[in-house]
């Protein structure tokens, strides 16, 4: 049996269909709502032969059919066109990433809510694994007597703090004679090089004078370091599933949440996954608890090296198109949007303290 344009564009219209009303398609409804040059036998003896093909199921409840994953997989291959998303839309993602443009992990949350906002789906964003991911200021920053703040920058506008409880008193001086110290010793290295014992030891034997200090702020230095090789993810949206008739039955519902919650085990997938658009639909996945459900990636870049990822998760029953327009659209705005600030409030920081 062949697939012809017949049976294409009759699939095509049960898809569109059921992706808009979460209803069961039937020959007569589809016949009165798309215009498809035939009569409801025909299209009922269609859809009987697309059933064979195993493109449509029959839920026993209904009279109607819903695609299968073969059909959403034949329609996001072939099928699916690129939906332009309104100049409205365009203007509203463009600003929201400038406008909240500080460190990178707080713009790629808000990206991950924006996404969420727009295609109503739980949206995830995720930084990357920064062992490649150079450095590009240290400074320690005073709080009181006995505590300051060890500040960690990459070329790539990571900021990672963390608060150092020092065992001898201290004075800004030797805290900016020793942030200039590691700024020199470090920059431009890699977390996964700043790591190695070779590199701190030159640098404690270049300040043998205040090895007091290096002693008390090299641990922590080390610790704030591995914590940037971790790769974050940003979820939102988590309780748009309750909005969705796939996850009215509240089991359902329940293990979409259980899987989500599983962060850990989410972010491996997620790291795996190949670069740029990426659409995963049902037993695709390969895991049990992700059987109905498909998953959108998308790489974003700056300056052409990657950073890191952006989608969405949800029912198989979604608009693939507009999911993937929104997408590709704030995937490639992430990325103008870090070349344009390019992480300038660092750069002055750092000349400050060099001054």
């Amino acid at each position: 049996m062949s697939m012809n344009e017949r049976k294409l564009k009759i699939l095509q219209a049960i898809i569109h269909d059921f992706v808009e009303t979460a209803e069961p398609v039937g020959s007569r409804s589809l016949s009165k709502k798309y215009d498809l040059g035939v009569s409801p036998a025909t299209i009922r003896n269609e859809m009987s032969d697309l059933e064979d093909m195993g493109f449509l199921t029959h839920p026993h409840t209904s009279a109607g059919r819903v695609p299968s994953e073969s059909a959403y997989r034949l329609y996001v291959n072939e099928l699916m066109k690129k939906k332009e998303i309104s100049d409205d839309q365009k203007n509203r993602i463009a600003q929201e990433l400038y406008d909240n443009v500080t460190e990178l992990d707080q713009t790629i949350e808000h990206a991950a809510h924006i996404l969420s906002n727009i295609t109503h789906l739980t949206a995830f964003a995720m930084t990357p694994n920064e062992e490649m991911e150079k450095l590009k200021f240290i400074q320690l920053l005073p709080v009181d007597e006995n505590t300051v703040v060890l500040m960690i920058v990459s070329e790539n506008g990571k900021v990672q703090n963390n608060a150092v409880r020092l065992n001898d008193e201290y004075d800004e001086q030797m805290l900016r004679i020793l942030s200039k110290s590691m700024t020199y010793s470090y920059k431009g290295k890699t977390i996964s090089e700043a790591l190695t014992g070779d590199i701190i030891t030159s640098f404690q034997t270049d300040i043998e004078a205040m090895n007091g200090l290096t002693r008390n702020v090299m641990p922590d230095f080390m610790k704030t370091l591995e914590k940037m090789l971790n790769a974050n993810l940003y979820m939102d949206g988590l309780t748009n599933i309750f909005n969705i008739p796939e996850y009215n039955d509240l089991d359902r519902a329940k293990m979409f949440m259980e899987m989500i919650n599983k962060k850990d085990e989410f972010k491996k997938k997620l790291i795996s996954r190949e670069d740029g658009m990426m659409i995963t639909i049902g037993t695709e996945n390969n895991e049990d608890d992700m059987n109905d459900v498909s998953l959108i990636t998308a790489s974003y870049r700056v300056d052409g090296k990657l950073i890191g990822k952006l989608g969405v998760i949800g029912p198989t029953r979604m608009k693939y198109d507009n999911v993937t327009s929104v997408i590709d659209f704030m995937t490639d705005n992430l990325s103008k949007t870090f070349k344009l600030t390019g992480g300038d409030e660092q750069d002055d920081r750092s000349e400050d303290d060099e001054e």
